[in-house]
């Protein structure tokens, strides 16, 4: 488990296998929880990059448990949430 800290806000979430998953809109250090617009436009990405945005009510929550690293500019989870995954069957 990684510890958040306000400091990742703005980062990029991605997965095992680094496909971008979104970014970073705001941090929950107490309960370490990234909360992650998945789809940020353009103005919003540079705003959080700034440090200066917050979650909004369609952000996924990423709790710590599930992010493996975390670098000067991305998160990164322990899974492969890539939408081009096929299903096992």
């Amino acid at each position: 488990m990684s510890v958040l800290s306000t400091e990742d806000e703005g980062k990029f979430l991605m997965d095992v296998r680094g496909e971008q998953i979104g970014i970073v809109t705001e941090i929950d250090p107490i309960e370490q929880v990234a909360y992650v617009d998945p789809e940020p436009s353009l103005t919003n990405a540079w705003i959080q990059s700034l440090g200066r945005g917050s979650a909004g009510e369609d952000d996924l929550e990423v709790p710590a448990d599930n992010i493996e690293t975390i670098t000067d500019s991305e998160v990164r989870v322990d899974a492969n949430l890539s939408s081009d995954v096929e299903p096992d069957s």
